[in-house]
């Protein structure tokens, strides 16, 4: 590059940073200093500086404005992402691939379909739409109060969608979620299953949802007697005391830590301590948000269905032969068989998955110090 009135020449087919600083101690060496003005100075800088961002950069040292963003997704700190999650690593985990060193970015739009399909969606879009009619006639803080309101809603709709489609990439719940209309409709279909629509703790999606947003929701709520969202969780609190709490207690204890706010590596620790089995951090959080929401789903159903086939449909009922207990002949309570009279087992489901469990356990005996299976 050459300038004006100058013997500057600089040659810019040299790459090495040593070779351009010597260029440039000769330039100036041989140049009269009233013609070393700031400019040049500058310009000279510039072309030492650059041949060293150059080789920077071949070498990663130097972080661009590209490189940042890559850093931002790869190197954030667990605990730091952590700390950004109303539900910690369950957060994280909701995020994560099946290559779980990538985290989902995800492109997600609200269609026509989303609108009908995913449960409270439409009462929401119906909810933001009067917001929108009112705004133009507000004022001052009125005005304010409709704006973020709707603004959260508007971010509501994507959670919905979020959590009602599988993978759940996002399970935070936001304010909002306590004025939306939980409306349930069921139905039995003729081959014995149910047919549910609307937003219901009969779908484990559903319980997840409510499981992973407890505290929230229940602070939300409790002075909200018009608030469906209050008796869903009063209804899944009466569903944990009833089926997991005897039935499943490391699950019930896990239910107790996570709503208190434990990390999964604190409940790892308790866990072992208090039943002696060590799981990873991924398989609680896989049983926090998949196995113990499907138990409680499952429960759910065969409460309704014992309800509706006596209180609203006249349905038919069968001892069951080893426990004695009066059944509902339904798939939830016996298994099918098609050689027999009524089409199911005479054994009911939980005396047959308690016998499986039992044939599954080993004798053990010890010997000089050692535990020998028999």
């Amino acid at each position: 590059m050459s300038e004006e009135n100058t013997t500057l020449k600089l040659d810019y087919t040299i790459k090495e940073p040593a070779a351009r600083v010597e260029l440039v101690n000769k330039i100036i060496a041989s140049t009269d200093p009233d013609k070393l003005t700031p400019r040049y100075l500058e310009i000279m800088a510039d072309y030492m500086i650059f041949a060293m961002d150059k080789q920077e950069r071949a070498k990663k040292k130097i972080l661009t404005d590209n490189h940042m963003v890559t850093v931002n997704k790869r190197e954030t700190s667990f605990e730091g992402l952590i700390a950004k999650f109303e539900n910690g690593e369950d957060g994280i985990y909701s995020m994560i691939t099946n290559d779980k060193n990538i985290i989902f970015t995800p492109k997600i739009s609200i269609t026509p379909q989303d609108i009908e399909v995913v449960p409270g969606l439409k009462q929401l879009r119906e909810a933001i739409e009067d917001l929108e009619k009112k705004l133009p006639q507000a004022s001052g803080r009125q005005k304010y109060v409709i704006k973020k309101s709707i603004i959260e809603m508007r971010k509501d709709q994507y959670i919905l969608k979020n959590s009602y489609y599988q993978p759940i990439h996002i399970t935070n719940l936001t304010r909002t979620f306590s004025y939306i209309p939980l409306i349930e409709e069921i139905q039995v279909e003729p081959n014995g299953s149910l047919d549910i629509n609307g937003f219901s703790l009969l779908i484990p999606e559903h319980v997840s949802i409510v499981l992973c947003n407890y505290c929230k929701i229940k602070q939300d709520t409790w002075d909200r007697f018009d608030s469906d969202a209050r008796y869903v969780i009063t209804d899944l609190e009466n569903l944990i005391e009833k089926h997991i709490k005897d039935r499943y207690p490391m699950f019930y204890d896990l239910i107790i830590y996570k709503i208190d706010g434990m990390t999964n590596e604190n409940i790892q620790a308790t866990l072992e301590n208090d039943y002696g089995v060590r799981h990873s951090v991924e398989y609680i959080s896989s049983l926090w948000r998949k196995k113990i929401p499907k138990l409680i789903a499952e429960a759910a159903q065969r409460d309704w269905l014992e309800w509706h086939f006596t209180y609203e449909e006249y349905g038919k009922w069968k001892r069951c032969s080893r426990c004695g207990r009066i059944k509902l002949a339904h798939n939830m309570f016996f298994s099918k068989n098609n050689t027999s009279k009524d089409g199911f087992y005479s054994i009911c489901k939980s005396c047959r998955n308690a016998k499986t469990n039992k044939n599954k356990q080993v004798k053990t005996i010890n010997y000089k110090g050692v535990n020998w299976a028999r």
